[in-house]
């Protein structure tokens, strides 16, 4: 008989992927599998050609693009020189995640599916395409495509002589043990910066000195906007135009009071953690040893709205009947739209669920605390400054996250929240941040002019990329920016008019409610529709989209075929062409998000 062994990879970028692959990984160890779950480019891929069994779970980000963890397997699977019998020996399934709302619906998981075809793979079953849109989730798609894979799995790999499937009644060991130590710690948060450490990176942050944090909308306006300056000098780290900060935010010292009393933990307890299997890696982010208060603060991310499997486990650790109840139907697949209602909907954090199961809560054993609540991930900011104009200093432009919900605190956005409460004329603050390439690309040739379409905070790569090019002595820049109103939310307005005074900057804005009827940046490219198209066609100028996912890139687009047509005479396809050979040629890049 084969070797019962199973190894899940996932490639995530929000965690949904790791959360469906650790789903994987315990139904699996109910059917008594050996049983690896790793992040892809923790995997050393040359290993592949010895897998016998393998199941892939990979999120489609941005335009059609990997996540940042799968980025080197990506590279490594698709080289040319590989033989196409390479993975012959191996079973696999591939589950995809992603968002139909995106043209390039889960184009990871389809083109990695194609590719371990060609590589002479097995396939168990055809690539399942989980989606956000779905009104349950992608589970609507996990659910059956997992008992087709355990059917065909365990036809391949049948249970052991002796042994059935594990009951859904069993609790299963958690990954970690965590072992309390004697003394106690204290909870000093100084910055721990290594001498002749490498390239800032997520497993070693630069703390970086928070020099400025400034509102730049009116205190009138209902939208909190801050440009944040950061130092980063000897951190080594460089950027360009187009390129991203990456910011490991925490959580607030109210909610990890109010977390520890409900868990009934000490903050300043000190543990060790050990795993459970002996070829299980420990969380790199965490210290050993630790404190709770550590562990709460900055690991646990108590502020996000938990998962299925969170409810999950919580009803196994359940001692009271009722909640116990409430939670099983949550984690059935009967209960998905009124998880959806309770949790989904409104956006209820983890901390606020915990509050609603307060037998279940302070009866959690410590060591099911990271199996229970993932990591805080880091939140990525466009860089908004030039090295050239502020050598030494990252600047972002952020939008603090808040909004109503039928719950009656207000949501707010971890990450906004804490850097807006962070106040450096008080003394200094640090800020742990690493630089990562960005998905835009400026162009080399000096003559080459760009029109940049970036409305609201959209604008903030463009402001690095319109410093970078004055610094060089370029022009040809042209902005096409839009707000709501002039004298609220005009971000950097004397910045801009100072550069179109001085000859560098071509500068169109639409400000939306200053008028009866709504102008947005399309109308402006619309009504500039000559210089568009001349910019175009006759200087092979470049085009940069940023700013929110909803409605604005698609009116954009519109507005661009209109211009095609009106200036260049193409008919309807061909200004459809048009677009997507500037697209192809990279001559028309757009960075969105929701």
């Amino acid at each position: 008989m084969s070797e019962r062994k199973l190894l899940i990879l996932f490639g995530s970028q929000t965690g949904t992927a790791q959360d469906a692959a650790e789903r994987i990984s315990r139904e699996a160890k109910r059917r008594h599998f050996c049983c690896r779950v790793e992040a892809l480019d923790n995997y050393n891929v040359a290993d592949l050609i010895n897998e016998t069994l393998v199941v892939f779970v990979c999120a489609t980000t941005g335009q059609g693009d990997p996540p940042d963890n799968m980025m080197n397997f990506w590279r490594f699977i698709f080289r040319k020189n590989l033989p196409p019998s390479s993975l012959c020996q191996m079973d696999y399934a591939v589950l995809g995640l992603g968002d139909s709302s995106y043209p390039k619906f889960n184009f990871v998981a389809k083109k990695l599916h194609k590719r371990l075809l060609q590589l002479g793979g097995n396939p168990l079953l055809p690539v399942a395409l989980g989606d956000d849109q779905h009104d349950l989730g992608p589970d609507a798609v996990i659910d059956p495509w997992l008992l087709d894979l355990w059917e065909k799995v365990l036809a391949l790999y049948p249970l052991p002589p002796g042994l059935g499937i594990l009951s859904r009644d069993v609790l299963l060991p958690p990954r970690y043990a965590l072992h309390f130590l004697d003394e106690n710690a204290d909870n000093g948060d100084q910055p721990q910066q290594e001498a002749g450490r490498d390239i800032p990176s997520e497993l070693h942050p630069f703390a970086a000195l928070m020099v400025c944090n400034q509102r730049v909308t009116a205190e009138s306006h209902f939208q909190d906007v801050r440009l944040i300056e950061f130092d980063i000098t000897g951190s080594g780290m460089e950027y360009s135009a187009g390129d991203v900060v990456m910011i490991q935010p925490r959580n607030s010292p109210e909610d990890v009071q109010q977390f520890c009393q409900l868990l009934c933990l000490d903050p300043n307890r000190c543990f060790v953690l050990k795993p459970s299997e002996p070829d299980m890696a420990l969380p790199a982010h965490l210290p050993q040893p630790c404190t709770i208060w550590h562990l709460v603060t900055h690991h646990l991310d108590i502020s996000c709205v938990p998962r299925r499997s969170f409810f999950e486990l919580l009803s196994y650790l359940s001692p009271d009947e009722l909640e116990r109840e409430k939670l099983q139907e949550f984690s059935s697949a009967q209960g998905q739209e009124e998880l959806y209602s309770y949790c989904n909907r409104p956006r209820r954090t983890t901390l606020e669920v915990l509050w609603d199961f307060p037998h279940t809560t302070c009866a959690i054993p410590p060591a099911y605390l990271l199996d229970l609540i993932p990591r805080i991930r880091p939140r990525a900011f466009s860089i908004a400054s030039s090295l050239l104009a502020h050598p030494n200093r990252i600047q972002i432009l952020m939008a603090v996250v808040q909004y109503k919900t039928r719950l009656s605190n207000p949501r707010r956005g971890l990450c906004s929240t804490w850097l807006a409460s962070l106040r450096p004329q008080h003394g200094d603050v640090w800020v742990p941040l690493w630089v990562k390439k960005g998905g835009m690309k400026f162009p080399a040739k000096p003559d080459t002019p760009v029109i940049m379409i970036g409305p609201g905070t959209g604008v903030a790569p463009f402001r690095a990329a319109v410093q970078e090019r004055v610094a060089q002595g370029r022009k040809g820049n042209c902005l096409f920016f839009g707000c709501r109103q002039k004298s609220k939310d005009f971000y950097c307005q004397a910045e801009w008019e100072e550069l179109v005074k001085k000859g560098f900057l071509t500068l169109f804005t639409a400000f939306s409610r200053d008028q009866e009827e709504k102008i947005y940046v399309q109308h402006r490219i619309r009504e500039n529709k000559g210089l568009v198209w001349n910019l175009l066609s006759r200087d092979n100028a470049h085009i940069y989209l940023a700013g929110n996912a909803k409605e604005m890139p698609a009116g954009v687009a519109e507005a661009l075929k209109t211009v095609f047509q009106l200036e260049g005479g193409l008919s309807t396809s061909e200004a459809e062409e048009y677009l997507a050979a500037l697209e192809r040629s990279r001559r028309f890049q757009s960075e969105t998000w929701s």
